[in-house]
């Protein structure tokens, strides 16, 4: 999707990056090819990015394009990079202009982009397309086009813990009472909110997430979302963060990319309102020091690792139609904590991340949610197709939980659980 936050933090992108790609998977493997394997790489590969390095999601894709172009030894010369690139015909216009320079290999970095790059596909069957957080490569039918996605859903899960250790806190200090904040319950429910983008799949998963990150943690949370209808709004992100806010919630999160959301809580909460904020793509703690907890975050890094070795051993169309990968390879982490955080904080981090390395812990485990009071089964039905005429059904739970982006499975590695479970209302959606 196309995410742009604020330039005061394309530092802080980097830094965020540099923290999640230590130690993976991925990065070793890399570090072990020598800078010599560039010269069997077959032609040039071609970056289309919808910001530059001033927008941090699009940072965060240099950084991630960079560091594995360091590590497997790609020349400076031998990457083309296309900036500011917008959702319109100029990302085709791109994409063709990349094949006639010699890219072998393109990618681009927004969701807007899919449609110029599948037509891109389609006309040059020798160069492979990649496009970032897609989802119709494998319904394409083409070869040469693929899709790639991280298990962003497990981040959020795990920045949920953390938001939850801090209502548990508030409550066990007094703070969090009916009596001292008789707004910030719903009945015997804490309230706490999100600002949401649009009312995507994409969202809908990182959300459910987030929420049952915080209720595995304090069972008794009722969640708001209210949607800004657009990826990057500094002042409806703040207006939707405020109105949360006058609800009596006291976590803020968001998949939304500017700072407006943790900057609004951090003014909240020097006037005197409990409030803390979860950020999304980069630390939040230069906009927010006091009340930012943690944020979700990518490491593109491990994606672009892989797809560049491919394309140096000349097997670029190899490259997986859906790729997805999370905390098993270090794709996804949570940034650094804030001071703010509840002690014991980073323990249980920790914790539930070995969980869900080693697969004891399910994010999307049924027996923690229900739909409309039922739970769901293994006949569940989600349809990965956009034309209801020709439906593409699958069944993605499996062993108790609902398998997001379960490639393994032949699943599509964009976000499919669209489900709207109980104890979360929605509003403002267009």
């Amino acid at each position: 999707m196309k995410k742009i936050l604020t330039k005061v933090l394309s530092l802080a992108a980097v830094t965020a990056m540099v923290g999640c790609s230590s130690g993976t998977a991925a990065s070793s493997a890399a570090a072990t090819s020598s800078a010599a394997a560039a010269t069997t790489g077959d032609g040039k590969i071609g970056v289309i990015l919808v910001g530059d390095e001033n927008e941090g999601y699009t940072a965060a894709h240099m950084d991630g394009i960079r560091e594995a172009a360091s590590q497997l030894g790609i020349a400076d010369d031998q990457i083309i990079w296309k900036y500011s690139i917008g959702e319109t015909q100029d990302c085709y216009d791109a994409a063709v202009d990349l094949v006639d320079q010699g890219a072998t290999l393109i990618v681009s970095n927004s969701y807007g982009h899919q449609g110029f790059m599948e037509q891109a596909a389609s006309e040059n069957p020798d160069v492979t397309f990649v496009a970032m957080t897609g989802d119709t490569a494998a319904l394409s039918g083409l070869p040469n086009f693929k899709n790639a996605f991280n298990h962003t859903y497990e981040s959020r899960y795990v920045s949920g813990v953390v938001a939850g250790m801090k209502l548990q806190e508030l409550i066990d200090n007094g703070t969090l009472t009916k009596e001292n904040l008789p707004d910030a319950f719903a009945g015997d429910d804490i309230k706490i909110g999100y600002v949401g983008a649009y009312p995507y799949a994409e969202v809908v998963s990182g959300y459910t997430a987030f929420y049952l990150g915080v209720k595995s943690v304090v069972p008794n949370v009722h969640m708001y979302v209210e949607y800004t209808n657009s990826w990057f709004d500094q002042s409806a992100e703040k207006a939707t963060a405020e109105s949360l806010m006058a609800k009596g919630c006291v976590i803020i999160s968001q998949h939304a990319d500017s700072t407006g959301a943790p900057s609004a809580v951090q003014s909240a909460l020097e006037n005197g309102t409990v409030a803390y904020s979860v950020g999304y793509n980069i630390s939040m703690l230069e906009v927010a020091p006091d009340a930012a907890l943690t944020s979700a975050s990518n490491n593109w890094s491990v994606y672009y690792t892989y797809a560049f070795q491919n394309w140096l051993e000349g097997k670029a169309m190899d490259i997986a139609t859906d790729w997805a990968e999370g905390y098993n390879t270090g794709a996804v982490c949570v940034t650094e904590l804030g001071k703010s955080c509840a002690p014991g904080t980073q323990e249980k981090v920790l914790e539930v991340e070995k969980a869900i390395k080693d697969g004891t812990l399910n994010v999307f485990d049924i027996t923690t949610f229900t739909t409309g009071g039922a739970s769901l089964t293994e006949d569940t039905e989600i349809d990965l197709s956009f034309d209801p005429a020709n439906p593409n059904l699958i069944k993605p739970v499996k062993d108790g939980a609902f398998r997001e982006s379960d490639t393994a499975n032949g699943f599509r590695s964009a976000p499919y659980f669209s489900i709207r479970i109980d104890g979360i209302e929605e509003s403002g959606a267009e």
